[in-house]
């Protein structure tokens, strides 16, 4: 196997894996029930003007399994906080006590959970759509190289692995797929 068909296959490999790595970012975001502090991931607070996220201007814990508790560095960024959770439209209802901000995460209804589901699968489809993305950017760099003299059998072997990689990295996404679903439907 020629090196420039280990680079295009190390390329697709680190471009399927980052494409897995996303799709874990994603599924955080959705959330199953028990509160977590990447719930608030998306919470951008405005910080003496500038945009910053939730987790660099207060510490967010979880006491509970159904209650997240929102400390602020700084007293004064408890209604900009508050704000910035209304505004994110998480879903979200928080409670300013004076000293921090409690939000009760309700639990889901069977309705909830099912679109939780379908918002997961379709996360995941994107993730399988991006890594036959990656596949076919491959497969091309190696036709190009068999153009450019690379002999038939080497490239065919290399667009097998190709192959190969594809239908692991899907079986994973399928896997993480399962997984979701199971703890999205477990109530």
């Amino acid at each position: 196997m020629t090196e420039e068909l280990e680079l295009i296959i190390a390329s697709a490999k680190e471009s399927m894996d980052n494409t897995i790595a996303h799709l874990e970012k994603s599924l955080l975001n959705i959330r199953a029930g028990k509160a977590s502090p990447q719930m608030l991931g998306s919470v951008f607070v405005d910080y003496y003007g500038s945009q910053t996220p939730l987790s660099q201007v207060a510490n967010v814990s979880t006491p509970d399994a159904r209650t997240l508790s929102i400390t602020p560095w700084e007293k004064n960024m408890l209604q900009p906080i508050e704000k910035a959770i209304m505004i994110a439209n998480l879903g979200l209802n928080p409670m300013n006590n004076g000293d921090n901000i409690i939000i009760n995460v309700p639990a889901l209804t069977e309705e909830r959970r099912k679109d939780l589901a379908k918002q997961a699968k379709s996360e995941c489809e994107d993730a399988k759509i991006g890594i036959r993305n990656a596949r076919k950017e491959a497969n091309n760099d190696i036709k190009k190289e068999e153009k450019n003299g690379t002999s038939e059998d080497i490239c065919k072997g290399a667009e097998e692995r190709i192959q190969k990689l594809t239908d692991n990295f899907v079986k994973k996404i399928e896997d993480i797929l399962s997984a979701k679903e199971v703890e999205i439907m477990t109530v």
